[in-house]
């Protein structure tokens, strides 16, 4: 049995870890599962409960396809690349930008795996221009529940069921994608400062066409007329041409590794009003000498700027941390000012607080994107209030048609579900055919009675 936990350290349950290094040795360990079940897991960085599986068996799939020294992938001159579903976004990225290319869609960590990727559907800072991680998959091999390696495409109504479904309709053993050719390792960057909530989103909507990544980090802490205030950040990859001569002659390094590591303990509260509000000044007034200057800067800056502290979910202390992220519809900007000002009036601490919009998502029946904003912000667990708070914003975000992220959720009602995933029963129809007997299960599943 071993203690396992999501990326927010809020609800470790015990599961027994197994970690197979081929589909084969995935199948003879699903004829193993007990009455439990099973789930796959990556590299642990759902934020919540979903590669949890209390008293059952959890598959580590980090070593799939690794049978020697060899990448567990393969690059094809047209950029479709292969790779096996336990293959980390950090490691593609160091072997492809030096190559010529880049990842079609990362979040804001590249320790995830492939088959994470697929199965929460991620979305990144370009979702606006190429929606998600799914919208680029070509194929899938899913191992089911019956021991049979099934080979999906767009056209299988199992495809769309296994992007976004959480890892509940099989294991993802592989899956085929189109990368972007870059020719530099670097992006150019523009960085505007907004005075308020308002003119954030105005000028969001009149200038994200422009660039293929933004976003928005919000000061949640400022008040009054400043509530709302944002450092814009957009780019899009570098050329050659772009770069200063000094760069040129290695316009394509890239192996970025953390820089400091969090202490393996810290004391409670260290993130606190006073701590959090010293750092958003400061943030904020960084902005300022950047603000209307085109940037260079590197790819791993850019997209993962919490990558570069190792164990950085240890800074909220032994109490862990919530992540809320939640998706309203253009047309509800109301409710996201109303959420802002609720959170900022209740003094919530949050050390990153980031606002983009999205584009025209998968037709995957659960996944999270929706054409409209998007907010995400990290909260101290300890944070007094923090239950009733959060549900008191999921029936607004409800009631505006909006949605909760699967893969950041730890805490979100079964009831919320049901009413905010309206494709639900459409996706339970076909993960049940895939699963009759119910194998796949997750805390996650079991917290929101998706089975």
């Amino acid at each position: 049995m071993t203690l396992l936990t999501g990326w927010g350290r809020t609800a470790p349950t015990p599961a027994t870890l197994e970690r197979p290094r081929s589909a084969a040795e995935a199948a003879e360990l699903l004829t193993r599962a007990g009455r439990r079940g099973v789930v796959a897991r990556g590299l642990g960085r759902s934020y919540g409960d979903a590669a949890q599986n209390a008293g059952g068996l959890v598959l580590d799939c980090t070593a799939l396809g690794r049978t020697g020294p060899e990448p567990a992938w393969r690059l094809g001159s047209d950029g479709l690349v292969t790779a096996s579903a336990g293959a980390g976004l950090h490691d593609l990225m160091t072997d492809l930008v030096p190559k010529g290319w880049f990842v079609p869609v990362t979040p804001g960590t590249r320790y995830v795996t492939v088959g994470g990727a697929v199965a929460a559907d991620v979305h990144g800072k370009n979702h606006h221009v190429d929606s998600s991680f799914g919208a680029h998959v070509r194929s899938l091999r899913l191992l089911t529940a019956d021991g049979t390696l099934r080979e999906l495409t767009p056209d299988d109504e199992l495809f769309w069921a296994t992007v976004g479904g959480m890892g509940l309709t099989g294991v993802i053993v592989e899956a085929t994608f189109r990368c972007v050719p870059v020719e530099t390792s670097r992006m150019v960057v523009d960085v505007e400062r907004t005075r308020d909530l308002d003119q954030t989103l105005e000028v969001m909507a009149e200038t994200d066409h422009r660039y293929r990544y933004t976003v928005a980090w919000i000061d949640l802490l400022a008040g009054g007329r400043r509530m709302g205030r944002s450092v814009l950040t957009r780019g899009d990859h570098a050329t050659t041409a772009d770069l200063p001569a000094r760069m040129r002659g290695d316009r394509l390094a890239f192996g970025p590794r953390p820089r400091l590591a969090a202490p393996p303990w810290v004391p409670g509260g260290l993130l606190n009003r006073a701590t959090v509000r010293a750092f958003n000044a400061a943030w904020y007034g960084k902005a300022a000498p950047a603000a209307g200057k085109r940037l260079v800067q590197g790819i791993a800056p850019f997209f993962h700027p919490l990558d570069g502290v190792a164990g950085w979910n240890r800074m909220y202390g032994s109490r862990g941390f919530v992540q809320y992220q939640f998706a309203v519809p253009f047309g509800a900007e109301d409710t996201l000012r109303r959420v802002v000002a609720r959170l900022s009036g209740a003094g919530v601490v949050s050390f990153l607080t980031v606002l983009k919009r999205f584009g025209q998502g998968t037709p995957a029946m659960l996944s999270f994107p929706m054409p409209g904003w998007t907010l995400a912000l990290d909260i101290p667990a300890a944070q007094p209030g923090l239950a009733g708070l959060l549900t008191e914003l999921d029936e607004w975000v409800a009631a505006a048609g909006g949605r909760i992220y699967l893969a950041k959720d730890s805490r979100m009602s079964a009831e919320m579900m049901a009413a905010t995933y309206p494709r639900l029963d459409e996706w339970r129809e076909i993960r049940w055919r895939a699963d009759p007997g119910g194998l796949f299960v997750s805390d996650l599943a079991r917290r929101l009675r998706l089975l």
